[in-house]
């Protein structure tokens, strides 16, 4: 694993982190991974990419180093779209010590578009994909009519200001985009300004894709403010959004997600349950399906490949695991994905949910001890959620 452990985004890193490890120990709890050589463990190796390309680059001279194949990455579209440059170079140079990039969060739509790779999967909805979700309910909220548009100043944050921007006067003519503003990534620290500017613009929305401490420190500003709109948000539900937010988020938070905690069945409480009893602490609570999924789709596609007519003994490669992971088709509690072959975009339900108090119907779990969790509101099936793409995958002879 590639990511940010120190720094700004830290808290981002090790909750993502706590995931792999929750997934890794599933599988080696039952076996590990079954190959004809006899079952093999999963084992995981941090590296720190401090929240910066350069350094993230560095980890995977020090991964292939190591002998490791297999790379999982997210927090940043910007450093995975150098990882992928850097490992299509290395694969290219290197056949026989090809390298895999699983990506579990960085969400730039081009990264299975137009730079996609036959060595680059994503397990999550990319940002078009969860901003239409979340105009899925938008379009029906009639609260709303003044937006106000705020991201991160990298591809991510301008892919969701951009898709915003068309989405908008297509779903809902009617309603004004009133500001728009990109902020430096994880350097800002005090969002009071651009928090009396959402206000004095007298938008009644705010649209926003912002992550880890950039989402908390702005949700904690528009309250100190006193802005009292909706948010709509791709990350809303976590890493300190709602204990931030408080009272003034009840019924005004929307977020989008693979899955919720609070998704009606018994199915989907189990698995949230036993994470909270493997990670007790209230400020470890972050727990992704889509990360789960990965994993074992990971497992599926290794004993897939091993099994094929003359595979050589030991772990698959990576052009052969690549061809079996483009067949990955897992579920856990509820929840299915299957990966499409054509760009190595996952494909799986989408969630909308909006804030409110634990113990309202449909609350039974609220979110890090806060006291508040999310009502789903909306559920788009993996037809309903799926996109065109415009990838055209490069194969390996």
């Amino acid at each position: 694993m590639i990511e940010g452990l120190s720094g700004p985004t830290a808290n981002a890193g090790e909750a993502v982190f706590r995931n792999l490890v929750w997934a890794v120990e599933r599988v080696n709890a039952r076996g590990g991974v079954q190959l004809p050589g006899g079952a093999r463990p999963l084992q995981i190796e941090r590296y720190d990419s401090k929240g910066q390309t350069e350094e993230a680059l560095s980890a995977l001279r020090s991964a292939l180093d190591a002998q490791i194949r297999i790379v999982a990455q997210g927090n940043s579209s910007a450093a995975a779209a150098s990882l992928i440059e850097a490992i299509n170079r290395h694969n290219e140079r290197e056949p026989s010590q090809q390298v895999l990039f699983l990506n579990y969060s960085a969400v730039d739509p081009v990264l299975t578009n137009e730079r996609c790779s036959f060595w680059h999967f994503r397990f999550d909805a990319h940002a078009d994909m969860r901003m239409s979700a979340l105009m899925e309910v938008l379009k029906d909220d009639r609260e709303v009519s003044r937006v106000y548009l705020i991201g991160q100043d990298y591809s991510f944050g301008h892919t969701v200001l951009r898709e915003a921007r068309r989405q908008l006067p297509l779903r809902r003519p009617d309603v004004q985009v009133v500001g728009e503003e990109l902020h430096p990534l994880a350097r800002i620290k005090d969002f009071l300004p651009y928090a009396t500017k959402i206000k004095a613009s007298g938008a009644d929305t705010v649209i926003t894709g912002n992550w880890g401490n950039d989402l908390t420190l702005l949700v904690k500003a528009a309250r100190e403010v006193g802005f009292e709109g909706k948010f709509y948000t791709f990350y809303g539900n976590a890493l300190g959004a709602p204990a931030a937010m408080g009272e003034a988020g009840l019924q005004r938070v929307i977020a989008v997600a693979d899955w919720f905690p609070n998704v009606p069945t018994e199915a989907s409480a189990a698995f949230y349950r036993s994470f909270r009893e493997r990670f007790p602490r209230p400020s470890d609570d972050y727990v992704h399906m889509r990360m789960q999924l990965m994993i074992e789709a990971l497992v599926q596609a290794l004993e897939r490949a091993a099994r094929e007519p003359g595979a050589p003994a030991g772990v698959p490669g990576a052009a052969a695991l690549a061809r079996a992971l483009e067949q990955a088709d897992v579920s856990m509690a509820g929840q299915r994905l299957t990966m499409r072959a054509a760009d190595h975009q996952a494909q799986q339900t989408l969630v909308v949910a909006v804030m409110d108090q634990q113990g309202a119907p449909g609350v039974p779990f609220d979110v890090e001890g806060s006291g508040y969790g999310f009502r789903v509101i909306r559920v788009l099936s993996p037809e309903a959620a799926e996109l065109p793409h415009s990838c055209a995958m490069r194969r390996p002879q």
